[in-house]
């Protein structure tokens, strides 16, 4: 493989001009995306209503698998016995 020397780069001012215009128009875009993703959220969260699920509830209700409620505290470790 031959070796060559680097080539230098020069940054003029157009391309800092351009490089602003893009930089502008990509945060009015991701501006205006935020705002869609927010009113798609408050319609779904209205849609839902009281009975929103998580989406593990919602993927346990679909394959049919219904979690038994883990008994929490002392108790459940050391059989019967309280200290």
């Amino acid at each position: 493989m031959l070796r060559r020397k680097p080539t230098r780069l020069e940054l003029k001012l157009d391309d800092i001009e351009e490089f602003e215009g893009v930089r502008k128009d990509l945060e009015v875009r991701a501006a205006a995306g935020e705002e869609a993703a927010a009113a798609a959220a408050a319609a779904t969260a209205l849609a839902l209503g009281t009975e929103h699920k998580s989406r593990e509830q919602l993927v346990n209700e679909r394959i049919g698998y219904k979690p038994q409620p883990k008994a929490g505290g002392r108790a459940a470790h050391f059989g019967t016995f309280e200290f």
